[in-house]
């Protein structure tokens, strides 16, 4: 598995496995209006700007992605970590976390969201080390659930 630094010219492919990974979190919410689905690729390369992307490449096509941004100085918030739904459950999506927490192994504490009724992946975060330190009504169908990790 060769996880590396996301260029410009990936991120039209990763926008694209953002929109199919993303898909079942709509779906457990009944919401094809969330962010990650509703992202443009002029949006993503704003983000890309000040943000690190990884990328987990796989006979050319990129299987995974995460990225992260450094706030405050002392906090990496680490946002939309995607596997291709048919590599799910290998432990892509483990080593992608650690691998940006490395990069940003200087920074005081990690920082992320999802929705409370994202079962897996509060799951995955957790055995990671993270915890749940604040809930946020967004709608009436969706709490935000604030997941962070000291380092250590």
């Amino acid at each position: 598995m060769n996880i590396k630094r996301a260029k410009l010219s990936d991120l039209d492919e990763i926008l694209t496995l953002q929109k199919i990974a993303y898909k079942s979190e709509a779906d457990i919410y009944n919401n094809y209006s969330i962010p990650p689905l509703t992202q443009t690729l002029d949006e993503i390369k704003d983000e890309f700007k000040t943000s690190i992307f990884l990328k987990v490449v796989e006979n050319g096509k990129i299987i995974g992605s995460v990225r992260a941004v450094l706030i405050k100085d002392t906090t990496c918030y680490i946002g939309r970590l995607i596997i291709d739904p048919d590599f799910q459950n290998q432990g892509i999506g483990t080593r992608l976390m650690d691998k940006i927490e490395k990069i940003f192994h200087e920074c005081e504490r990690y920082e992320l969201i999802t929705g409370h009724m994202s079962e897996k992946n509060i799951k995955l975060y957790e055995k990671l080390g993270y915890r749940i330190f604040k809930t946020e009504k967004l709608t009436k169908n969706l709490n935000l659930v604030y997941l962070e990790k000291i380092n250590r």
